[in-house]
Order: structure tokens, then sequence, then C-alpha cells
């Protein structure tokens, strides 16, 4: 499963969980102005926004599953199976991307969601395999900058674009089904709930955090969506970097999987794998893994953004402790 959430504060912030048990091996991946991006079916960008974010580098190209680019525009691509619908070839007049092309080809040029949305207004996407070894993954995705989002599904009748209000995407099911699933929760509030039950019972709150009750606490996409977005729309953040990155990674993490927790046979389990967290704005990414909780950042405008050439930093895995004495 995975979730994917944007947070505005005084900088933009986007970020995401991904979570399996098994892995292509995630690297911090940066993509400088003048290395090229190829294309399957259309020409190629020798020159583009610098891009970084978590990928699998295979061929020395980057199959991104979260990124942002210089002008603080993020995407990423969530698991959509069996909703998720492609073209099996290119189509006339159309701009034919391959799935794992979309992240490089939408921020590779576009600087807002607004450019987004009018670029997306001609695109087909093709379930070209990478090779024979990567299949097509059948995806869905949030695009978000600092003024709004965007959720991009691929399905049977075509490609749909939605606005997202909440800045908040998990897997399935659909966008507007998971929209609609709100209404569900409606009175939930952070405050102090009031007895509406009965004027003639003496109901009171014996606990706090009781405005929540009833807040979804399964693992399933669907609850976990609507507990993202609750936590998205009502948290508070102070004013500093520091404040703000640790309150989204907050966010993320009312929704994070232990490992044991959600058994998909044979003794394997889903887990969050790692949790990101880029300020758009400065180009700085964050993340932890499921073994290392410390912060760790990759500041994109600490390399040579006018070169060529990946800059990859491999996840630091291992727990890192903080003695105090």
């Amino acid at each position: 499963m995975c979730t994917a959430a944007t947070y505005k504060t005084k900088d933009f912030y986007f970020g995401r969980t991904l979570d399996y048990e098994f892995s292509y091996g995630e690297e911090v991946v940066i993509t400088p102005r003048n290395e090229p991006f190829p294309f399957r079916y259309m020409a190629g960008m020798p020159r583009h926004f610098a891009v970084i974010g978590m990928a699998c580098v295979a061929q020395e190209y980057p199959l991104y599953y979260d990124a942002v680019n210089e002008k603080g525009l993020g995407m990423a691509g969530l698991n959509f199976v069996g909703n998720a619908c492609y073209a099996a070839s290119p189509a006339k007049g159309k701009d034919n991307i391959a799935v794992f092309e979309f992240i490089p080809w939408v921020l590779g040029q576009c600087a807002t969601v607004k450019e987004a949305g009018a670029l997306l207004a001609k695109a087909n996407l093709v379930g070209l395999p990478f090779n024979e070894q990567m299949p097509a993954a059948q995806l869905h995705w949030l695009i978000a900058d600092r003024e709004g989002a965007i959720t991009v599904e691929s399905v049977r009748e075509g490609l749909r674009i939605y606005e997202n209000p909440v800045g908040v995407l998990t897997n399935n099911p659909p966008f507007e089904q998971q929209m609609f699933g709100l209404n569900n929760y409606m009175r939930l509030s952070p405050k102090t709930p009031e007895n509406l039950f009965s004027s003639e019972l003496p109901l009171s709150a014996y606990s706090r955090g009781m405005g929540g009750l009833g807040l979804p606490g399964d693992l399933s996409s669907q609850s976990r969506f609507v507990r993202a977005a609750f936590t998205r729309m009502n948290s508070v953040s102070g004013c500093t970097e520091k404040e703000s990155v640790s309150q989204f990674f907050h966010i993320l993490g009312s929704v994070e999987q232990q490992r044991g927790c959600c058994d998909v046979g044979d003794g394997k389990y889903e887990i969050t794998l790692y949790t990101s967290c880029c300020n758009a704005s400065k180009g700085i990414y964050y993340y932890t893994t499921y073994e290392n909780r410390q912060l760790t950042a990759v500041d994109m405008h600490h390399e040579a953004l006018a070169s060529t050439g990946l800059v990859r930093y491999p996840l630091i895995q291992e727990q890192q402790v903080k003695m105090q004495n």
C-alpha cells in the first residue's frame, strides 16, 4: 500500500509512505538538468527541470516512485491494481508516454499543477513494460504544488483528472470513491463532542480525543485515506522548517504499517518500507526507513544541477541512535 500527501506551510511539503515487504533497491536519486530523459514513443528531453525523489535505477534510468522538481512540483505513483487501464499501443495525435516515463515526463517540463493539467490533455499512457522483468505497474498519481493538488487515473474510460481538495491519495478504490467515503465521517472533529444522543441521558465525554471516535484504524487503503485526510486537515504545525518537517512525518505516521499486522501469505507482510517528505520550495528530500527512524536529508541544490549523470544516495537502512550519556 502507499499513501501520498501534501502539506502547506511557509514552504510547500510533499511526502509519501511506500509499503511492501520487499523492494527493488530504492535510492534517493537526483537527475540534473542536462541528464537526458529518453522516451520510447516521444522525442527525449536533453534538458529539463532537475528532479529529486525516491527511485529504483535500472539500466541507468531513474524509475521514480515519488519526486519533486526544482520548481516545486511534486508527483507520486500509488498502487491502483484492478482499476488502472492503459493503452495497448500508441495513438495518433496523442503524446504517447509509457507508464514508467510518466513522472519524468511531467516533472521534466511542468512547474505547476496548472501546467501539468494542460500537458495531460493530450496524454496517452501506454502499458509498455520497462523490460521483461519489470511489467507496467498499475498506478494512479497525485500531482501537487503550493497552490493545490490533482489526482490522475488512467482507467477503461480514458484518462481522468480530479481536483484533490484534501491533498491525500492512497491505493484503491478510485479517487471519487475515496472522496465520497469521507461523507461517513463528517461528524468527526478534533474538539470535545457534545451529547446529541439524547437530552434525557446524562452522557459525557470521559476521555480526551473523543471527537474523533469512529475514525477507522484498520490498514485498508480506504481507511488509511480517511485517517490521513483527517490528520492532514486538522493538524497544526509550527513555523520553522524543522517543526513543519516533523509535523509532516507525524501525519504520515498515522497510516504506518508494522511488520506482522498485514499478512499477505507465505510468511510475508506489508510494512512501511520508507516514509518521505520533501520541502518542494528548497529541494530538500527527507526520509526514514522501517529500521532507521532518524531523519535523513538530501539537498538537491548541494549538487551541480546544470551537469549530467544521475546523483544517487543509497538509503541508510540501519537504525541510527544518538546516545546522550
